[in-house]
């Protein structure tokens, strides 16, 4: 295949409603049911506030409905997408099984506030996942990748057992919510170890670096639970961090300390995404990348913008994932395929793209106040600037119009975008039972946000691509589990 041709189609696709198993198609419609029933609480808890709970038990705050609704809508997607995707597939019952399991241990979680039930949880979310990595029984590399996968999982659960049990040893509370109100007699070694468990607990599931090899490695699960994956199952390091925000926040050195693993993260993924070439491995280290930033936010103290942050990438993350065979036939390599990365920009593009990414935080600025003082906000609004400026270059060198056409246009395109930006982020704020905590700008977040630029500007001018020794090593951290690549077409056999 090169260029935009494509073979043609033999025989008709599988209708999925004649012959359709039971299990899929009620599946499916008690998922869709459950997103109609969220959007229903939520809008009752938008409109009356409040919080409902079993007291010691489960409390349904503004988190939890928002998260519910989010996840069905996910889950709804994912399950209508498979009912074709897997016909015909002889685990097609245990994957939409496994799948909705995965699905109700999720909402469970978003709303228990009883220590041990949210850790139970927290287990059967991950173990639930690598079923899916290693759907297929008779492929042994699925089945490599589901170990890998379930290893760094017990070690996030593990993470948080301690974390948890230290919490209850040092405030007596058995609930999330009873930890919170206790957060300011913590301090000490004790909420150090808690704390710091938590974090490595997030980093993990979040598969950020160093701790990304298990998502690489993830690539033989079905391209639905890839995204619900990618769009949903990454996000838990952001909502655990959210959860527990009184406890990250007792000290600012721990949050500057957050703030670094998430920049590191975030500059990390986007050096290893350059350096793959398949699709489906782009996307997972586009994820690595995204989640630093998510991370990086709840460490400046907004975890509003890192929710905001982790439903609107798990919106672009899904639609790529399930149209990445679509992607894979328009971007066919051909001999006159461009070589996009450190390609230079026009003077006139480079000045569109910066004065979109200022402009961009202007806005950003004016409708949420973030960036107008001194402190961690102008940090927040800074990367907002940067993102921007990237995406507005990649627009600019990649939109297929004319020249004058994509400078007047990438304007009109991203103004509305970072409004509507700051307008979810705004609601998604008001539903937050957790407050912004912006901190003072120090040295080291003048170092990071340096250090960011200075990469940035690296791997957009491609001077990395000049060291054969940093190819060789970003090469290698993007390989997975020696025991999960795929060598040969023949040991691929899904019976």
């Amino acid at each position: 295949m090169s260029g935009h041709s494509s073979k043609p189609t033999v025989g008709a696709l599988p209708d999925t409603t004649v012959e359709s198993p039971f299990v899929p198609v009620a599946l499916t419609w008690l998922v869709w049911s459950l997103f109609a029933a969220s959007v229903a609480v939520l809008v009752a808890n938008v409109r009356f506030g409040g919080a409902w709970e079993i007291p010691g038990l489960v409390a349904i705050d503004g988190l939890t409905v928002l998260m519910w609704v989010v996840v069905t809508f996910f889950s709804g997607i994912v399950h209508s997408y498979s009912r074709r995707y897997l016909a015909g597939s002889t685990h097609k019952t245990r994957f939409f099984v496994a799948m909705f399991g995965f699905t109700a241990a999720v909402t469970a979680l978003v709303a228990a506030d009883h220590v041990a039930l949210f850790g139970v949880l927290w287990v059967a979310m991950g173990l639930l996942m690598a079923e899916l990595i290693g759907i297929s029984e008779g492929w042994k590399q699925a089945r490599a990748a589901a170990t890998v996968a379930r290893k760094y999982f017990i070690a996030s659960s593990a993470l948080l057992g301690v974390a948890l049990t230290v919490l209850w040893w040092a405030t007596g509370a058995t609930t999330i919510s009873g930890i919170g109100a206790a957060a300011d007699t913590l301090g000490g070694p004790m909420w150090l170890v808690a704390a710091g468990a938590l974090v490595l607990a997030a980093m993990i599931q979040s598969a950020l670096i160093p701790f990304h090899k298990w998502l690489l490695s993830s690539m033989t699960a079905p391209t639905p639970a890839s995204a619900l994956m990618h769009a949903g199952f990454v996000n838990a390091g952001g909502i655990l961090l959210t959860r527990f925000a009184t406890v990250i926040t007792v000290d600012s050195t721990l949050m500057l300390a957050v703030v670094a693993v998430g920049a590191a993260s975030a500059i990390g993924g986007k050096l290893l995404k350059s350096v793959r070439t398949d699709v489906k491995g782009k996307l997972g280290c586009s994820t690595v990348g995204q989640m630093g930033f998510m991370i990086m936010q709840a460490g400046l103290g907004f975890f509003g913008a890192a929710v905001t942050h982790l439903i609107l990438h798990g919106f672009y993350k899904a639609y790529q994932f399930l149209s990445s065979g679509e992607q894979v036939e328009h971007t066919g390599p051909s001999e006159t395929t461009e070589h996009t990365i450190g390609r230079t920009t026009s003077a006139v593009g480079v000045v569109v793209a910066l004065l979109t990414g200022l402009g961009g935080g202007v806005v950003f600025t004016v409708l949420t106040g973030k960036g107008a003082t001194v402190d961690s906000g102008l940090l927040l609004t800074f990367f907002v600037v940067v993102t921007t400026l990237h995406a507005a270059r990649s627009a600019i060198q990649h939109t297929a119009l004319s020249t004058p056409a994509r400078y007047g246009t990438v304007p009109l395109v991203f103004f509305p975008a970072i409004v509507v930006y700051a307008i979810v982020y705004e609601g998604v704020s008001g539903l937050l039972t957790v407050s912004t905590v912006t901190t003072e700008l120090t040295l080291l977040h003048g170092v990071i946000a340096v250090s960011f630029v200075g990469i940035y500007v690296a791997i957009e001018t491609g001077i990395h691509e000049h060291s054969q020794r940093l190819y060789v090593a970003l090469l290698n951290a993007t390989q997975p589990a020696s025991d999960t690549l795929l060598t040969s077409t023949e040991d691929y056999n899904e019976y």
